[in-house]
């Protein structure tokens, strides 16, 4: 026969799980009973194009300054090891 699991929670645990909740409700503005309903409200997808890997990376290294890009190493590539592990650069 399984034994059926029984929590007991400590009485101030609740209290301060329960103050918790009722703050950030307040904080919203909202009584518990309306942040609850909005948290139960599925969120509206936003309608994005797809993007690769490679759009997503472009994208971020745009806004690497180019005194930034001047200093990355031009053989990071084929040394990779070497500039993410500290093993000995390979002779190319």
């Amino acid at each position: 026969m399984e034994q059926e699991r029984c929590y007991q929670l400590d009485p101030q645990t609740i209290r301060r799980t329960s103050d918790g909740v009722q703050a950030k409700a307040a904080a919203e503005g909202l009584s518990l009973d309306e942040w609850i309903q909005k948290l139960a409200q599925p969120e509206p997808t936003v309608e994005r194009p797809l993007q690769t890997a490679a759009d997503i990376i472009l994208a971020s290294m745009r806004e690497v300054p180019p005194e930034m890009m001047a200093t990355m190493p031009t053989d990071g590539a084929s040394q990779h090891d070497h500039y993410i592990y500290g093993w000995p650069k390979r002779e190319v």
